[in-house]
């Protein structure tokens, strides 16, 4: 098993232009997902904005970032970043759900996306926000 922690970052339309800058500092390669390209058809004008990225580089620099959607309070100094969580199976993530649930607000349940077999969000005791997924492609 592994699992490894990323720094995932949070903004209101720059998450792009972030990714960007990053690369130029750190190298390595971008991947950008918007609204639009993972389907949603809301109309909201934010459709072009990321919906998930990454910026991974061979020297070990790896960060995540979103633009958070219009229809969610967002305060660039409240809520900046996210600690992003990838295991390899449904119950490996689980259990680290379990024990970060303890005395958590759960932001979003931990079950079956879009994405991935297993993704959730929660707010710990400390006010620090997780995001736990299982690696793509990875099932059980």
């Amino acid at each position: 098993m592994s699992v490894t922690t990323t720094t995932h970052l949070n903004f209101r339309g720059d998450a792009r232009a972030a990714l960007e800058f990053y690369r130029s500092v750190f190298g390595g390669d971008l991947a950008v997902v918007t609204y639009a390209d993972a389907g949603d058809a809301s109309g909201d004008p934010g459709a072009d904005h990321v919906m998930w990225g990454q910026v991974l580089a061979g020297n070990g620099f790896h960060v995540m970032a979103y633009d958070v959607p219009s229809r969610l309070a967002y305060d660039r100094g409240e809520n900046p970043f996210f600690v992003s969580v990838r295991g390899e199976s449904v119950e490996e993530v689980t259990g680290y759900w379990q024990g970060l649930s303890e005395g958590a607000t759960v932001v979003v349940p931990l079950g079956p996306a879009g994405w991935a077999p297993a993704y959730g969000m929660l707010r710990d005791r400390f006010g620090v926000v997780w995001v736990l997924d299982v690696v793509s492609g990875h099932r059980g």
